[in-house]
């Protein structure tokens, strides 16, 4: 069975790519499950829940997020009601939202969409490679295909998590830097990875922002406020095979559009 990753959907033009292609990947590359990182889906920051809802009509069947999913105040009250849209997992559990999800592909195979967020260079959260071994405890395990958004900043903590969940989940998957990384593969115990998927949203900018705006502010240090970047949109994406009886990944590889 086939599993698109959409990377980071980064303002109003990476939901007008998804607009436009999603229903087409979906049947061209037989599509069982399509979940989407949509934490920056609202002008760059943060995501509505009107947005959300829009996403999912479009044909993502579920929403990953991370840091930002807390920048707009309405999706406080939206998290409890809409469980295909994640929070990181390992946030105080006395926060709004969960951060796991069991969900029937097309193909009936149950699918755990599993979210975490790194600790460097990011807020404060629970250990998510210990929060990783709770939830896979915790899991059915007659669901045997896993996958997991790790939102984190260093390459080297999400190799880490990699290494980790080998072998216990089908992919893990890195999204939040908004850079593509060429090293897609599979581990030795049957996990695809890939260190970032990349940005859906416009590459004429500096990771997603109006690129004029991000380097005035890298130039004089003053907090100049950035806005989404309009041109250069590309959609940035990971399709994962897997084998649904087994769990195992049998085939990885990025796909993008533009």
């Amino acid at each position: 069975m086939n599993i698109l990753f959409i990377g980071d959907i980064f303002a109003s033009p990476g939901r007008g790519l998804v607009a436009h292609y999603l229903q087409e990947i979906i049947s061209t590359e037989k599509i069982q499950l399509a979940i989407a990182n949509g934490e920056n889906s609202a002008g760059g920051f943060g995501i509505t829940p009107l947005i959300a809802e829009e996403l999912f009509s479009m044909g993502v069947d579920v929403l990953t997020s991370g840091n930002h999913v807390w920048d707009k105040k309405e999706i406080f009250d939206y998290l409890p009601r809409q469980p295909r849209l994640l929070r990181p997992a390992n946030y105080p559990a006395e926060l709004p939202g969960q951060g796991v999800i069991v969900r029937k592909a097309r193909n009936c195979v149950e699918v755990a969409g599993i979210d975490l967020q790194g600790r460097a260079h990011l807020p404060a959260t629970d250990c998510p490679f210990h929060k990783a071994d709770q939830i896979l405890e915790a899991l059915d395990p007659a669901v045997k295909v896993r996958l997991v958004d790790f939102h984190a900043e260093l390459t080297s903590e999400k190799m880490a998590m990699g290494w980790h969940l080998n072998g216990r989940v089908s992919a893990v998957l890195g999204t939040h830097t908004h850079i593509p990384t060429a090293d897609e593969r599979i581990l030795s115990g049957g996990t695809a990875y890939q260190t970032d998927v990349g940005m859906t949203g416009p590459y004429d900018s500096i990771i997603g922002s109006d690129k004029n705006l991000a380097l005035r502010r890298f130039l004089t240090g003053m907090p100049i406020r950035l806005d989404s970047s309009k041109t250069g949109a590309e959609l940035h994406s990971t399709i994962v095979t897997v084998d649904p009886e087994t769990g195992k990944a049998v085939g990885i590889r990025r796909y993008t559009r533009s």
